[in-house]
């Protein structure tokens, strides 16, 4: 089912930050939200993932409790490995599939480290890898390459378009590089 906005209305202290927005992401495509800081967008995907709520306005069709994220933060539990944020999200994978996943994007030698110890770039891809490791139907990412050189960038958007075959993924950024390197199908643009 395609996710549906329909007439979406959010505002702030009186100040609005969405006014009456009808899009639609597609079930099973990849879909980007573009535009300047301060548009809307991070409140947007905060809306579609329940963690907001708009003033007014309506969302169907995203897939109750089959949702996973990435966030502008990397939201990683810092005193566990690599690994064990994986399994906490990813527990019935293999542990062998786990390991390729992590070696496919450059963090083999990261696996056991607790994340405290890792750089920016490898923080984020630890986080693109445990949404897209995680049962979802609808992977939702805001600004998945914050911080990656453009050599991580490239292998992490491979990764993704690889893992998210027949998912809905909706990402946020600000790079029209990424409509490309992340195969979209849909672009919404904020002016």
């Amino acid at each position: 089912m395609d996710i549906k906005i329909n007439n979406l209305n959010k505002s702030f202290s009186g100040q609005p930050v969405l006014e009456g927005l009808s899009f639609s992401f597609p079930e099973g495509k990849s879909s980007c939200i573009m535009g300047p800081s301060g548009c809307g967008k991070t409140t947007l995907l905060h809306i579609l993932m329940g963690i907001e709520e708009p003033d007014s306005g309506e969302v169907t069709g995203v897939p109750s409790g089959r949702l996973s994220a990435v966030f502008q933060e990397d939201r990683l539990c810092e005193n566990l490995s690599v690994m064990a944020n994986l399994k906490m999200v990813c527990s019935r994978r293999p542990e062998e599939e786990l390991k390729e996943a992590l070696a496919e994007l450059g963090l083999s030698a990261a696996m056991g480290k607790p994340v405290r110890e890792l750089s920016g770039g490898m923080c984020r891809r630890a986080a693109v890898l445990r949404a897209l490791l995680s049962p979802s139907l609808c992977v939702m990412m805001d600004e998945p390459f914050k911080g990656l050189d453009r050599d991580n960038r490239h292998r992490t958007a491979a990764y993704i378009r690889k893992m998210i075959k027949g998912r809905t993924l909706i990402t946020i950024t600000h790079e029209s590089e990424d409509i490309e390197l992340l195969g979209a199908d849909t672009i919404l643009r904020f002016s």
